[in-house]
């Protein structure tokens, strides 16, 4: 019942945001460009919370099992793709005073590949919003809904509709203040977690941090091998493309960009949170280590995939 207190309280406090932020007399300029008021260290914040999912709870402890920490070389080069963002891309999108980033291809190449791009656009964000929302969705039935009987696809539509009904009037605004509360939430679970296994292994946190230091898994850049796919310059290349595509190129992510004041502060805004990925990302991988140090004491066979690392401690009420 606590679990499911939470989740309330975490909705009640996104309908809150979006009463705060909704305007009465909100036209099209309002609802996706947020007036250009944004302060851009809001949407910095934000935007680390917004690339950041419940699949990345999931997926990048479980990374230390199998490449160890080599994640953080692609992380290193999501900085490169986001200067390449900040300093090639928005000033286009800034000079060109553009509602969104495919109007560009409307006025370079003609409106076939403007509703090209765009089609794309809807449908890949489409299919990666449902991927997302299905891991939440199932993880909140899984070890909250199921016990009170409430069935899946009820779940389903009434996470839909409470999305909805908090996004539905303030528009882009919303998001940035939602974003940003997310990603407190979302760190504030993450060192809670952390914090836990490391009171769970006897630790103190400087301990843990030099037994993470002095693991096997914690090996980060892999130099001598080029043929490897882990090479150092493979993941840094990969890593920038990464972003450039994933961000740059991307309407959903570069809207809450284009709200900021000026190009200038948008500059900040991306390249800040370019920086931000390394810690963050540093956090989830030590969080693996530390799992594996946990399981290795007590004696639990590690998953054959590492996507089952976080959830298997979770199924036991041990996180």
């Amino acid at each position: 019942m606590l679990i499911l207190l939470t989740v309330i309280l975490y909705f009640a406090a996104l309908m809150g945001f979006s009463r705060l932020t909704a305007h009465r007399n909100a036209n099209n300029e309002t609802f996706f460009r947020a007036n250009r008021r944004s302060p851009w260290y809001m949407v910095a914040f934000g935007m680390v919370g917004a690339s950041i999912s419940g699949i990345t709870f999931v997926s990048v402890p479980g990374m230390t099992m199998r490449i160890d920490m080599t994640y953080i070389q692609t992380c290193i080069g999501f900085i490169l793709g986001y200067f390449v963002i900040a300093f090639v891309l928005l000033p286009v999108y800034y000079r060109l005073n553009l509602t969104t980033i495919y109007t560009y291809l409307q006025g370079r190449l003609g409106e076939r590949s403007y509703k090209t791009g765009a089609w794309f656009f809807l449908v890949s964000k489409m299919t990666g919003a449902a991927v997302r929302f299905y891991v939440v969705c199932i993880i909140l039935q899984r070890f909250v809904l199921d016990a009170i009987g409430v069935p899946f696809v009820v779940t389903v539509v009434g996470m839909t509709l409470l999305i909805w009904l908090y996004t539905r009037r303030g528009g882009i605004k919303t998001l940035v203040w939602t974003d940003s509360f997310q990603t407190t939430c979302m760190f504030a679970a993450l060192i809670l977690i952390i914090y836990n296994v490391v009171g769970q292994l006897g630790m103190s946190v400087p301990e843990a941090v030099r037994a993470i230091a002095a693991d096997t898994h914690s090996r980060m850049f892999v130099m001598d091998d080029f043929f490897s796919t882990q090479n150092f310059w493979k993941q840094l290349f990969s890593g920038a493309f990464i972003a450039i595509v994933m961000t740059g190129l991307d309407q959903d992510m570069m809207q809450k960009n284009l709200t900021c004041r000026t190009l200038r502060e948008a500059q900040k805004d991306v390249c800040t949170y370019g920086f931000a990925f390394v810690p963050a990302n540093l956090l989830f991988m030590s969080l693996g280590v530390l799992l594996m140090m946990l399981a290795q004491r007590d004696g639990i066979a590690l998953p054959t995939s590492g996507d089952e690392l976080l959830p298997m401690f979770a199924a036991t009420g041990r996180l």
